[in-house]
């Protein structure tokens, strides 16, 4: 007959790596939506070659997140957090006018 501590201490482990992997899959970054209040008011394009020139005066063709400051990419990842939305994930190949040059 197996008592409740020994089921206990025999669960326990595998609990525990059931409840970190839930919080590791939860903890990933969502993509930033061009709809998002943010991704608006910054004028946020998954692809740079679709944002509106005449709206945003600032934008140079060459600049897009892969090169800004603020695109966390550990390597050639094409989605990666972005400081300037809250670390959501953005489009390599994305851009807005929080655009700064990466140092």
């Amino acid at each position: 007959m197996t008592s409740r501590r020994t089921f206990l201490f025999a669960a326990l482990p595998s609990a525990a790596l059931a409840a970190a992997g839930a919080r590791s899959a939860s903890a990933q970054a969502a993509k930033l939506e061009e709809s998002d209040r943010t991704a608006v008011s910054l004028g946020y394009k998954h692809d740079a070659t679709k944002v509106d020139k005449a709206k945003f005066p600032t934008f140079v063709a060459a600049r897009n997140c892969a090169n800004c400051q603020s695109f966390a990419a550990k390597g050639n990842e094409e989605w990666a957090p972005c400081a300037a939305v809250g670390n959501k994930l953005v489009n390599a190949k994305g851009w807005c006018v929080a655009w700064v040059k990466k140092a």
